[in-house]
């Protein structure tokens, strides 16, 4: 009976190993893992780094520089992490200057604790634009009405239009081509500056404003996934009712409040910070965090989380973490971690237009160039067509699909209670062919309660102390309920001390009392030491007959007593299973409890396969076993003895999330509320997100596809082609948005969207 809750490093050699999902970020000029001794880190806040654009020419401009390892980009919150080997960061800093980015250094120590970024639309951008496309219909109607494209009137309206809404763009599109990136800035400034100097003022007018106005939409748009994660910031209040030394009590900010002190909470607000009930209690909502719908009722001893609601009486509690390392400070960091990383889509559609957009604009100059060239056909005909298709050829609808799509996905699985870690795991989701279960904890509440005590041979409850005491030193949940039995029967008398206490995994733990080993285990640990017999045998196969678990206190040379257990199954449990079969999922229980209990427990909730008496490592062997037979496979668990299979598994499930920073830690999906219908409810996410990022990606290139054709035949023109490309950037955010507002009970639904 092994620890289940310590702290593992398996994940360092997992097979996925990046902790946010996909492959790293990026290696800049050395393969060197970026934790490595002699590695520095440094964060900046970019506040005009607004989308994969801004990204990609940072990418571009700081894998330059010698030194640099590794770089993670936050878009939602704008920040950059920079890994590196310089003396000092002034050449990031230069570097970032020369491109036009406005960074400003993030105490790491404080981050988590700055202000949000702030929304770069406002009120007087927003002005300025109108002027811009006020100045630009201006220009257009008397160029109709007069028939004359190049008159004082409509250069002077056309100029002004160009030049309150277009500085920013030429800024940037002259940045982006000193540094050789033919972004939408670079092709938007060469389209308007072409259509200026063919005479097609009004023409330039219109696309400078209406593409600077898609873009503070685009802005916009993309804000409301920033409202996502800071709504859960914005959960947890910033001032709490503190007990004082002199026993008054003082109205504090949570950010000055240390571990140990006494917090009082009121009916009706929410929980400031992570801690531990110590008087009173209450029924608490904790839905922000865990997702269930109904309260929970919390009394002394229990653990409250910071943004969850008190339902009703009034408590105190004692704090357990600062306000930076809460709870939901946590989940706040592991959907920021998530979405810095590139899911597969998104790796493909980047890869996509790395050779998509220099092959369209090469086309354009082709355009341009070989009819008049070549056919003596008119210059200004077919610049024009050329410039239209500049416009077309930018892939940003197709860039900003897929990060946007796997962020609302991420976000709603958060507000239902489900953490995943990142975008690979979101997309992969939807593949698993096998679920793999442990058993304890899992599948059962974890919290076992003794059903019988049988004396192999001694005094019984001489025996049954020692077997308390062994178990008193391990928090198995078997242990546990020997440890609460015990308790419960003889509180005024004291356990034995014991020395030398080992855990044996997989098997049991033993220890010395009074110079002799004891042991505490299961049936696998007695046959190792070859006290076995055929009466402890019978006695056993009758125990696990009825799905109990039976452990075992013996000496070097004999049993002394035996205990049998039964754990509580879930009521989720046998619910849940039942959605993954409908869903076409195989299901297989792996458990260090014998065969017989395996068995019990597997008929009881309708699993296809129960394997029981495994060690860590035969757990492990079990998913290669499945993965090499049924492909993708998942395994649920709770603890160290869970993680080889976890971290193997193609998708890891930690139950347990809400009280250990193990599940957090191993773990690629946590269940909040250890709730197995959750598992059902991730798939149908997986496969939503999934129809969403193909719909987007068949939009994107199907819109440029319609108009490269009518640009090549003259059918476009360069105010539509801005329509086009910035109306699909458009249509594809808010495609993607979709899935944020999808409420927890719509995740369980079975129609599509």
């Amino acid at each position: 009976m092994s620890s289940t809750t310590e702290e593992t490093s398996i994940r360092s050699s997992n097979q996925h190993d990046c902790a946010c999902g996909d492959t790293p970020p990026i290696t800049a000029t050395s393969p060197e893992s970026p934790s490595a001794v002699g590695a520095s880190s440094v964060v900046y806040r970019i506040e005009n780094m607004d989308c994969p654009t801004e990204e990609t020419l940072i990418r571009q401009k700081l894998t330059s520089i010698k030194g640099i390892t590794q770089l993670k980009f936050n878009l939602l919150e704008r920040k950059l992490t920079v890994e590196h080997r310089l003396a000092d960061e002034k050449p990031i800093q230069q570097a970032l200057q020369e491109i036009g980015m406005q960074a400003e250094l993030v105490d790491t120590a404080t981050q988590a604790q700055q202000h949000p970024s702030t929304s770069p639309t406002s009120s007087k951008s927003w002005w300025l634009i109108g002027l811009g496309v006020a100045s630009a219909i201006a220009a257009e109607v008397i160029a109709w009405v007069s028939g004359n494209e190049s008159s004082w009137a409509v250069i002077a309206l056309s100029l002004f239009a160009i030049l309150i809404s277009g500085v920013g763009t030429y800024k940037k599109g002259w940045i982006a081509l000193a540094n050789l990136n033919l972004n939408i800035n670079a092709l938007m400034a060469i389209a308007v500056t072409g259509a200026v100097i063919i005479g097609q003022w009004p023409e330039a007018a219109m696309v400078m404003a209406l593409f600077s106005l898609s873009e503070m939409i685009e802005a916009l748009s993309l804000d409301r996934a920033r409202n996502a994660i800071r709504g859960l910031m914005a959960m947890a209040p910033e001032q709490a009712t503190v007990k004082q030394a002199d026993g008054t009590w003082l109205t504090v900010g949570t950010d000055q409040i240390q571990i140990g002190a006494i917090l009082r909470v009121a009916p009706g607000e929410r929980v400031p910070l992570d801690g531990i009930l110590t008087e009173g209690g209450s029924a608490i909502d904790q839905a922000p965090i865990t997702g269930e719908s109904m309260p929970v009722a919390k009394n002394i001893g229990d653990q409250v989380f910071a943004g969850t609601i008190n339902q009703s009486g009034s408590f105190l509690y004692r704090v357990s973490s600062t306000k930076s390392d809460s709870m939901l400070a946590r989940i706040i960091v592991r959907i920021e971690e998530a979405q810095a990383s590139r899911a597969p889509t998104q790796r493909f559609v980047d890869q996509f237009a790395k050779i998509y957009t220099p092959v369209v604009f090469l086309l354009a100059l082709a355009v341009m160039i070989v009819p008049p060239v070549f056919f003596g056909l008119l210059w200004s005909v077919w610049v024009y067509k050329a410039l239209v298709l500049l416009v077309i050829a930018c892939p940003c609808a197709l860039v900003v699909s897929t990060p946007v799509t796997v962020v609302s996905g991420l976000a709603a699985a958060a507000k239902a209670g489900i953490l995943i870690k990142g975008g690979i795991y979101l997309e992969d989701g939807r593949n698993l062919k096998v679920l793999a279960l442990d058993k304890t904890g899992t599948i059962t509440l974890g919290k076992p309660s003794v059903t019988d005590i049988t004396p192999l041979q001694g005094d019984t409850n001489a025996h049954l102390g020692l077997a308390a005491s062994l178990a008193n030193r391990s928090d198995h949940p078997v242990s546990g309920a020997i440890s609460r039995y015990w308790q419960s029967q003889f509180s005024t008398v004291s356990l034995t001390e014991v020395s030398q206490f080992e855990a044996l995994m997989g098997r049991g733990v033993k220890a010395r009392v009074d110079d002799q080993w004891f042991y505490l285990g299961n049936h696998r640990l007695v046959e190792e030491l070859g006290i076995c017999n055929t009466s402890l045998e019978a006695t056993l196969r009758t125990f696990e007959g009825d799905g109990k678990t039976v452990v075992i206190l013996c000496n070097e040379t004999a049993p002394l007593l035996m205990v049998a257990v039964a754990d509580t199954v879930r009521e989720t449990s046998r619910q849940a299973i039942a959605e993954l079969h409908a869903m076409g999922v195989r299901t297989v229980m792996l458990t260090g409890d014998n065969t017989l209990t395996a068995k019990a427990i597997a008929k009881l909730v309708g699993i296809d396969d129960a394997r029981g008496d495994l060690l860590p490592e035969d757990k492990l062997a079990a998913i290669q076993q499945e993965i090499t037979q049924y492909g993708h496979v998942g395994m649920v668990g709770d603890g160290i003895n869970d993680a080889p299979a976890l971290a193997k598994a193609h998708i890891g499930f930690a139950m347990g999330a809400a009280g250990t920073d193990t599940a957090l830690e191993t773990a690629d999906v946590a269940l909040m509320d250890d709730d197995l219908r959750k598992i059902p409810q991730f798939i149908q996410l997986s496969q939503r997100t999934s129809r969403i990022l193909k719909q987007n990606i068949s939009l994107a290139l199907g819109i440029k596809v319609v108009f490269l054709v009518l640009a090549v035949f003259g059918s476009a023109s360069l105010w539509m082609a801005v329509f086009a490309d910035m109306g699909a950037s458009l249509l594809v955010i808010f495609n993607g948005l979709r899935l944020v507002k999808l409420p927890a009970s719509k995740l369980a639904a079975k129609s599509a969207l």
